[in-house]
């Protein structure tokens, strides 16, 4: 099934140097950007991470430090990456946990100033999960009747991705082909942060996800405990929750003086 696109959306796959989304960086990235009239762009890029790459990382994606030496930083090209997913909705496999909280670090750190909030971010793994409790390659295989080679590149990984998508809105009818369902139906939460330190409660009101303070209003903590805000900032948090913490900070400040 051709999917229903009011804006384009891209694909894509990280393979990074491990799984903490606060410290690890990107070692390669492919995106496969598909348009409303169904026309595609590839692109996958080897990023030098400024770091080593451990061998455990290197034993499952296949890159190792002297791939990636000779090969540009995420900052000499973030911008070009920006300008690609520019009014795209983004979609992967695991996506919504790991992927986009990775890149919103890296756009970051580059300086970077990428407002991914309006984005709708569909997640192939949710929906899988959901419906048939799987892996990605056992995804495709399944719905694709394919297997997936060279698993675990990010190539691969994201032309499987895309393929698995639609091949799930051919096979269940209750999943409706159009962007803003696909990216509320692969959501587990309503994550105010990337890595849902802060979450919308049922009223829409930010609340803390973790913590002595879980469960309460981010806004109501901040006047309550202001060392909380500072114990934040100076602790091992993702950049993107602190920076998503100042604004509502800000917010709330401004509240005051208006008032």
């Amino acid at each position: 099934m051709r999917l229903n696109l009011k804006n384009p959306i891209v694909f894509f796959d990280l393979e990074t140097t491990g799984t903490n989304i606060n410290t690890d960086r990107i070692v390669e990235i492919c995106y496969l950007k598909v348009y409303p009239n169904g026309n595609e762009e590839t692109k996958t890029m080897r990023i030098n991470p400024e770091m080593h790459i451990p061998e455990a990382s290197s034993a499952v994606h296949g890159i190792y430090d002297a791939d990636v030496a000779d090969c540009p930083t995420f900052k000499e090209v973030a911008k070009n990456v920006a300008r690609d997913i520019e009014g795209c909705d983004l979609a992967g496999f695991n996506s919504n946990r790991f992927d986009i909280p990775v890149l919103a670090e890296e756009f970051l750190r580059a300086g970077v100033d990428i407002d991914m909030t309006k984005r709708k971010f569909v997640d192939v793994q949710v929906i899988f999960h959901k419906m048939e409790q799987r892996t990605l390659s056992a995804a495709y295989k399944f719905y694709c009747e394919k297997s997936l080679e060279d698993a675990h590149t990010a190539e691969a990984d994201t032309r499987a991705t895309y393929e698995v998508l639609k091949a799930q809105l051919d096979r269940y009818p209750d999943l409706q082909n159009d962007i803003a369902f696909l990216a509320e139906y692969s959501s587990f939460s309503k994550n105010v942060d990337f890595a849902g330190r802060m979450v919308y409660d049922d009223n829409g009101v930010e609340v803390f996800n973790f913590g002595k303070y879980k469960g309460m209003s981010v806004a109501e903590v901040l006047k309550k405990d202001p060392g909380y805000y500072s114990w934040i900032l100076n602790s091992d948090f993702t950049l993107n929750t602190k920076a998503v913490l100042t604004k509502i900070r800000l917010r709330e400040m401004s509240n005051l003086i208006t008032k």
